[in-house]
């Protein structure tokens, strides 16, 4: 376990180090003098100076940096970051946030390649399957599935009644099991995500047309491995669908928030609720923990380029603002506003922590 929780801590200060490398070679391509990088956050356990630019290893593993000349304070020199153009400057803030969708376009292909990507098989199919498994596709208002708390995407692995059961990865035969035992309890076992637990319901003798005796709709899916030719193209329509579920999926849970109705569908983590959730997806294996590292660089990518000051979209902000008006925004009030809403997020990041300690006890 400790070295799975080394592991974990590991990615994530190699995540977060690899988008501030995006901002770091853009800028060394465009001349900026790049003062520091650095892995870690001060105080500074090691340093060392390559040409212009210190490499520094620092004491909290809790993200990386990168220094640039010029980047806080008005410069107007060849080589720093505020003596170059509105664009070139828009681009090494970009740098760093598209180097996390590159992450997870090249952690989604290798994924994709080695393991593959769940796909809708018959029954019949039988044939070179790898984890063929029974899911939840559908869930009728109102039903016994509903009632028991099955969700979208649940997996089926067993069903028991008191003198029978079922293990099976083939629709049909759930089917018929629930047909055979319609007005008896049933024990399912079920998985959701990392977590296996079991429910009861109490199949329809009468159901609704249309709907089935437990009133879902299954589906069964195994793993499809790609050729390393179709792999990156595969990688990256994931990534793009990912992309746009993730908002799509925060704002239907804004508006149940705003309505007054309770949000299941997302649950938010900070550092100690991310490392614990990566260290499960690690003990589950090698294809759940590289397919959520890659759902946690697109999150970040797109929580970073929202238009907050203190994170990537607030710069790409103010630089607008600046292409607009011809000047650039009074450095005072772009520091204090920036430092504002970086207090914020600091205070939402220990409310949250706090919540994430809390769960243990």
């Amino acid at each position: 376990m400790f070295f799975l929780i080394l592991i974990v801590i590991f990615s994530l200060v190699a995540l977060i180090a690899l988008h501030e490398f995006g901002h770091f070679i853009i800028a060394k391509k465009l001349g900026v003098k790049v003062e520091e990088f650095g892995i870690g956050i001060p105080p500074k356990i090691f340093g060392k100076k390559f040409g212009e630019t210190t490499y520094s290893l620092n004491l909290l593993p809790i993200g990386a940096f990168v220094k640039l000349y010029g980047e806080d304070e008005q410069i107007k020199e060849p080589r720093s970051f505020t003596g170059k153009t509105v664009g070139q400057r828009s681009l090494i803030v970009l740098g760093g946030v598209v180097t996390f969708w590159i992450l997870a376009i090249v952690i989604l292909s290798i994924v994709v390649g080695v393991w593959g990507l769940p796909t809708a098989v018959s029954d019949e199919a039988n044939h070179n399957l790898i984890d063929p498994k029974v899911q939840i596709g559908e869930i009728a208002s109102e039903s016994p599935a509903e009632i028991a708390g099955l969700k979208l995407g649940d997996t089926i692995l067993k069903l028991r009644t008191a003198e029978e059961q079922l293990e099976t990865d083939k629709m049909e035969e759930i089917i018929k099991f629930t047909e055979n035992h319609k007005g008896e309890e049933i024990i399912l076992k079920l998985q959701r995500g990392n977590d296996i637990f079991e429910t009861s319901l109490t199949p329809r003798v009468s159901p609704p047309e249309g709907e089935g005796p437990m009133g879902v709709a299954l589906i069964r899916t195994a793993l499809k491995p790609y050729p390393w030719y179709e792999a990156p193209i595969q990688g990256t329509l994931l990534t793009g669908r990912m992309t746009i579920s993730i908002p799509l999926t925060l704002g239907n849970a804004l508006v149940k928030a705003i309505r007054g109705e309770q949000v299941k569908e997302v649950e938010i983590r900070g550092p100690i609720g991310i490392i614990q959730l990566l260290t499960e997806s690690a003990e589950a294996g090698a294809y759940n923990f590289l397919y959520i590292i890659s759902f946690i660089a697109i999150f970040l990518a797109i929580f970073n380029i929202l238009p907050i000051p203190a994170l990537d979209g607030g710069k790409l902000v103010f630089l607008g603002i600046e292409k607009i008006r011809g000047r650039p925004v009074n450095q005072k009030i772009e520091q204090r506003l920036t430092a504002t809403f970086f207090t914020l997020l600091i205070a939402l990041m220990i409310w949250v922590t706090i919540r994430d300690i809390a769960r243990f006890f």
